[in-house]
């Protein structure tokens, strides 16, 4: 394990609803298990008016919040005395002079020296300006006196042409190896291990292209709603928050090529080619290719669960997506002709991502099948949350006379691998910057390209209102269209579980 050098970390939007319920508890387990550098403390900044105590309070609230009866009470005072706070304005440059005495002075106070990171839990349209704010007051370059890197949230730009912008913003006060932007789906042990079970692993490496794969499937459901909120999903929709950024990053793990080594820039320039392989949705084709809806009232075991359009902050005749299912192909050698289904919703059955390799079927059928038999190829399903682990189906004989064939999985449970608990995706990007590794995180031309894939959609949507937005009612699986993406007989998208509506839920792996 590397040691991170000393440094300070400063998180923008301090009193926000990401530092209470990820970022703290992220720190606070890399301090239980020694993983921070010797010398380290952490400036909240904010609009919230806190002195140090007020906000080392809040702090242990939090604390309290995540762990429950669990938090180790020296342990939590112990972190306590890294946490300072200071109070300004992030939108107004003149006030980051106060953040600089504060860094100074509690850099000072802990012996840490001039390294720092700055993490922006604060809305998107404040990136820009908290860049060019640390940069008026020298906060920014990396010198001989210590190293300065900068961690964004998604959404990185709202299509590609903003994010071009942001990126240009960006790049006049910081360079591309001190940026790190976070998809908190690539801190993830089961995504990680995507790479490891291709390129470590004999028997999967020489199957993995056209010549053994019909198809592969990416599935990320929710079983929440928008949660209250409606304000930021009514203008993003499914595409923007789900599939730009997460979805497609999955999909670069699975399609890209070996890298030279394991190293930040191999990894990411082989997940970039893949994002530049991909086949381009033509307006007009958008219609075929993607399928998009909204869920609807419905009732399930005597709960009524309300429509999209009833969520606080959301227009009463909006026609953003909370589901959408999309066909892409990645034009290269090893995947020509193999087409990725990927979807995302809100209000599904269950809380469940996935990869599913679907690989094709026998030359020649020896045995006999019952013909209504859906997706009786051999898969492998790569559990990325929950209950995360690999699936293996192939078919077995049944005892007795003749061959009668069912499907059996072989299955592997990371939660049985070790007794430690499967480390959260913030703990493992945090300690990954600290490390300046940038591996995890997703490069400036990536975003752009991935933005790149989804623009057209996007805008057929915005310019043909006759496309059509499918409801399905709240706790089933989306609109029953989708399933016309996969328009081979015999096949369908696989559902790990039933509809809220059947009886009982029977989740697979």
């Amino acid at each position: 394990m590397r040691v991170s050098e000393n440094h300070l970390l400063v998180i923008f939007g301090a009193s926000g609803d990401l530092t209470r319920r990820k970022l703290i508890p992220a720190l606070f387990a890399l301090h239980t298990q020694e993983l921070l550098p010797e010398a380290f403390a952490i400036v909240g900044a904010g609009r919230a008016d806190y002195a140090d105590e007020d906000f080392r309070q809040k702090t242990l609230e939090a604390l309290q919040e995540s762990a429950g009866k669990d938090l180790a009470i020296e342990s939590a005072n112990d972190f306590l005395r890294l946490v300072h706070y200071v109070s300004l304005d992030t939108s107004k440059p003149e006030a980051y002079s106060k953040l600089k005495d504060k860094i100074n002075t509690t850099a000072a106070e802990h012996l840490i020296g001039g390294n720092c990171i700055y993490y922006m839990a604060t809305p998107p349209d404040l990136y820009a300006i908290v860049a060019q704010s640390l940069a008026l007051h020298g906060l920014n370059t990396t010198t001989n006196s210590g190293w300065k890197r900068l961690i964004i949230e998604k959404p990185v730009g709202y299509n590609q042409r903003s994010a071009r912008e942001l990126h240009k913003s960006l790049y006049t006060y910081f360079d591309e190896n001190q940026l790190y932007r976070i998809d908190h789906y690539l801190g993830k042990e089961t995504v990680q291990n995507v790479m490891v079970t291709r390129f470590s692993n004999g028997i999967f490496e020489p199957l993995w292209n056209r010549n053994y794969i019909h198809h592969v499937e990416i599935t990320s459901a929710e079983s929440l709603g928008i949660e209250n909120r409606g304000g930021y999903y009514d203008n993003a929709g499914a595409l923007r928050d789900m599939v730009q950024n997460h979805l497609l990053q999955l999909m670069t793990l699975v399609a890209m090529e070996p890298p030279t080594l394991i190293t930040s820039n191999a990894i990411r320039n082989e997940t970039l080619k893949v994002l530049q392989s991909v086949r381009p949705i033509a307006v007009k084709e958008v219609e075929k290719s993607v399928i998009r809806g909204q869920y609807t009232e419905s009732t399930a075991r005597g709960i009524r669960m309300k429509s999209y359009r009833e969520e606080e902050g959301v227009n009463r005749e909006s026609r953003t997506e909370t589901f959408v299912a999309l066909k892409l192909f990645v034009e290269n050698w090893r995947w020509g002709g193999v087409p990725f289904f990927i979807r995302s919703g809100k209000r599904l059955p269950t809380r469940v991502t996935e990869i599913v390799i679907h690989f094709k079927s026998t030359p020649h059928k020896l045995f006999c099948f019952d013909e209504n038999r859906t997706n009786a190829d051999n898969q492998l399903v790569i559990r990325i949350q929950p209950d995360e682990g690999i699936l293996l189906k192939f078919g077995v004989k049944v005892p007795g006379i003749g061959f009668r064939v069912q499907d059996v999985n072989m299955d592997f449970h990371y939660s049985e691998l070790t007794d430690h608990p499967i480390p959260e995706a913030y703990q493992r990007l945090l300690l990954d910057c600290m490390q300046g590794d940038s591996t995890l995180f997703t490069r400036g031309d990536a975003v752009e390209e991935s933005w790149g894939i989804v623009d057209p959609i996007l805008r057929a949507w915005e310019t043909n209102p006759t496309i059509p937005i499918y409801g399905y009612p709240a706790g089933t699986w989306g609109p029953l269209e989708s399933e016309k993406l996969i328009d081979e007989p015999n096949m369908s998208w696989r559902y790990p579980c039933k509809n809220l509506s059947d009886d009982g839920i029977y989740c697979e792996l």
